[in-house]
């Protein structure tokens, strides 16, 4: 993000000893001769007008005013001497700068009555012009104070986490009941009494499907519908052709009682964003033979000259008769399947539901 210079403004500060408003430039109190105090504060005026005089901004430019060492005298931050003693401002301590003092008031303010007399007075005045009393210093505008977060009541009440709590005890011990159960097996012979198993492989085709990307990133093969200018990215930086969006002016120290106004601002780089076909590949059909025999086969589709072969998958069952029951072993793939005929013993381990976790040949 840059920081763009708007101009620069008047700042100003108030007597701790009399109360009278000054110029941030003045180094002395206009109505009690009071020296300005080195850590005084700089504040906003009523109504911000841009300086025009040239050697004040050059000087406000140039960096914080610094403090004389020996006499506090407050002196331009290209001074080398001090103004009023001579002294050698090497050692100096500048001023503390940076700080936002508000957003930019260039608003017109309106009339100031004065508590002493009555008389109306310009809003950016600082001395009643009947009876030169210092002028009450208008409100500035505050921030918006944050909106209060509304509180969501999330507490439960001591029946539904007794509730809660007994049902998740539950599903726990029933959990731990099927792992138990699982795991328990016992080894029993049974004897095939058939099969079946379901190939299937997924058929491909080259279709047209419609994207976007930006214009110096198409592929070769794109076929482009339209283009239109978009955002592509912001940048902190000026760029040919870019659209510079800046935020609300606002007002900073420089340490000098003058104050920078300033826009915290991005650059919108716009380019062609297009749209376009291309062919892909995509799933088009699924193909799948099944069967109840010993000797499983492969779908053979005639595929078109846009299509190829996608995906294919395998699916095998045993079914096995043992002590009055019957039970389902799935092998892995089909060289694990061809070792199975019809009528062959195995011995089955069976778990404690009823599952065929392993089986070997009955030797």
């Amino acid at each position: 993000m840059t920081k763009k210079t708007v101009g620069y403004v008047h700042l100003e500060w108030e007597c701790p000893a009399c109360g009278t408003r000054n110029k941030g430039v003045d180094k002395i109190c206009r109505n009690c001769g009071a020296a300005q105090p080195d850590d005084v504060q700089f504040e906003q005026v009523a109504q911000e007008s841009l300086i025009q005089d040239e050697k004040l901004i050059a000087q406000a430019a140039a960096g914080p005013d610094v403090h004389c060492p020996f006499c506090g005298t407050r002196n331009p931050a290209t001074a080398s001497q001090c103004s009023q003693c001579l002294a050698d401002l090497t050692e100096a301590k500048a001023r503390e700068a940076g700080q936002v003092v508000g957003a930019h008031q260039k608003k017109a303010v309106p009339d100031v009555a004065c508590t002493h007399c009555g008389a109306m007075n310009p809003g950016t005045a600082q001395q009643c012009s009947q009876c030169g009393a210092v002028l009450p210093k208008l409100d500035r505008p505050k921030p918006a104070a944050a909106r209060p977060q509304v509180r969501r009541a999330t507490g439960m009440s001591r029946t539904a986490r007794f509730v809660l709590f007994g049902i998740l005890g539950l599903f726990a011990i029933a959990c731990m009941a099927i792992i138990v159960l699982s795991s328990r097996t016992e080894e029993i012979v049974g004897e095939v009494q058939g099969v079946s198993w379901e190939t299937a492989v997924m058929v491909q085709a080259l279709v047209p499907v419609e994207l976007q990307d930006w214009g110096n990133e198409l592929p070769n093969n794109a076929d482009v519908i339209s283009c239109r200018q978009e955002l592509r990215r912001t940048q902190s930086n000026p760029a040919p052709g870019a659209n510079e969006v800046c935020g609300t002016p606002y007002t900073v120290d420089t340490g000098t009682g003058v104050g920078e106004v300033v826009q915290d601002c991005v650059y919108e780089i716009y380019d062609e964003l297009c749209t376009y076909t291309e062919l892909q590949w995509h799933d088009f059909d699924l193909v799948s033979l099944t069967g109840d025999d010993f000797e499983p086969r492969w779908p053979n589709p005639a595929l078109a000259q846009d299509q190829r072969l996608g995906e294919s998958t395998e699916q095998y069952e045993v079914y096995f008769w043992a002590d009055g029951a019957s039970y389902t072993y799935r092998p892995d793939d089909v060289n694990e399947f061809s070792q199975f005929d019809d009528g062959s013993r195995w011995i089955l381990e069976v778990n404690a539901l009823g599952n065929v976790r392993s089986v070997t040949p009955d030797r």
